[in-house]
C-alpha cells in the first residue's frame, strides 16, 4: 500500500506544487479582500487571528505563523512526522502569502457597502483555493491539526472533528463581533464546502442509474436502441425476500436524465431505480 501511495503522490509532482501555490494564493488574497476587513470569524487559525487582532496588534500573517508553527511541533509528537509535513508546508507558505497580498485592497477597488456580497465571493474564492489545496494533498496547517489529534484521541470521525474544532471559533466569534458578522459565517463556511467539493470532485455531467425491474429485456433494449448507450446486468439478492433479482446499471449524460427516468416508468411502472452523480467516468464507451 505505501508502494501504491508513494507512486500517486510522485506523479505530477510539479502540477501539484504548482496547484497548491495558486490555492494558498488564492486563499491568502480572499482572506484580505473580503474576510480580514469585515471581522467574518469563518473558523481555521485565519478566524482565530481575526479574533486576536480585536484585543492586541499583531499582524494576522504573523500569528498565522507563529500558530502553524507550534502546531507543527505538536502534530510532530502526538501525529507523526509524516503527517506533518504537508501541514507545514501550507503554515509557511500561506502566512507568507497573506503577508504579501495585506494591501491588495489598495490596488483592486470594490465597494464595501454590500456585505453580503463580499460575504459570497469571499466563500466561493476561498472555496475555490481550498479545494486546489486540497486536491493536491496538501493542508494550510493550522486547525487541520486540531481536527486530527481530536479525532485520534476521541475516535470520531475527521468530518465530526472538524465540526466542533471550528464551529468552537465561529462561535466566539459571534460572542466578539456580533450575531451578523455570525451569520455570515455561516454563509462563507457553507460556500467553502461546496467550493470544495466541487474542486475535488468536479462538475458532474453524468448520472447513474440502478435499475431493477421484471422487464429487463425491454429497459435494456430501450438504453442501447433508443439512447445509444451500453447498460450492465448484476445479479442481485433481495436482503428481506432472498429472492433472486437482476440490476441493470448504465451511464448517461445528464441531458438524458429525463428521458430515461420517463422511460423506465413508462416500460415498467413497478420498476425500483436510484440515479447517482457520477463525477468521472473512464473506460467504456
Amino acid at each position: 500500500m505505501d508502494v501504491i501511495l508513494s507512486k500517486i503522490y510522485n506523479k505530477n509532482r510539479i502540477k501539484r506544487y504548482i496547484n497548491f501555490f495558486i490555492g494558498a494564493l488564492i486563499c491568502a488574497i480572499s482572506y484580505n479582500l473580503f474576510i480580514l476587513p469585515y471581522n467574518i470569524v469563518f473558523g481555521g487559525v485565519g478566524g482565530i487571528s481575526i479574533i486576536v487582532s480585536n484585543f492586541i496588534t499583531i499582524k494576522p500573517s504573523v500569528f498565522i505563523f507563529v500558530c502553524c508553527m507550534i502546531l507543527c511541533v505538536v502534530s510532530f509528537i502526538v501525529l507523526s512526522p509524516k503527517k506533518t509535513i504537508g501541514s507545514l508546508i501550507g503554515g509557511i507558505v500561506f502566512p507568507i502569502l497573506v503577508e504579501l497580498t495585506s494591501n491588495i485592497g489598495n490596488y483592486i477597488n470594490v465597494d464595501g457597502n454590500d456585505m453580503l456580497l463580499f460575504t459570497v465571493f469571499g466563500g466561493i474564492t476561498y472555496g475555490i483555493g481550498l479545494g486546489l489545496i486540497m486536491k493536491a494533498d496538501f493542508t494550510l496547517g493550522g486547525t487541520d491539526i486540531i481536527t486530527q489529534i481530536v479525532s485520534k484521541y476521541t475516535k470520531m470521525t475527521i468530518g465530526n472533528a472538524m465540526l466542533i474544532v471550528e464551529g468552537v471559533i465561529v462561535i466566539i466569534g459571534a460572542f466578539v463581533f456580533g450575531v451578523t458578522n455570525f451569520m455570515y459565517a455561516v454563509v462563507i463556511l457553507y460556500l467553502i464546502t461546496f467550493l470544495v467539493d466541487k474542486v475535488l470532485l468536479g462538475i458532474s455531467d453524468k448520472k447513474a442509474f440502478y435499475i431493477i425491474t421484471k422487464k429487463k429485456k425491454e429497459v435494456s433494449d430501450f438504453v442501447i436502441n433508443e439512447l445509444g448507450h451500453t447498460i450492465t446486468v448484476f445479479n442481485a439478492t433481495g436482503g428481506f425476500s432472498r429472492k433472486k433479482v437482476s440490476v441493470l446499471f448504465t451511464v448517461i449524460p445528464t441531458k438524458e436524465y429525463y428521458k430515461l427516468k420517463e422511460g423506465i416508468k413508462h416500460i415498467d411502472m413497478e420498476a425500483f431505480f436510484t440515479v447517482v452523480d457520477a463525477y468521472e467516468v473512464t473506460g467504456g464507451e
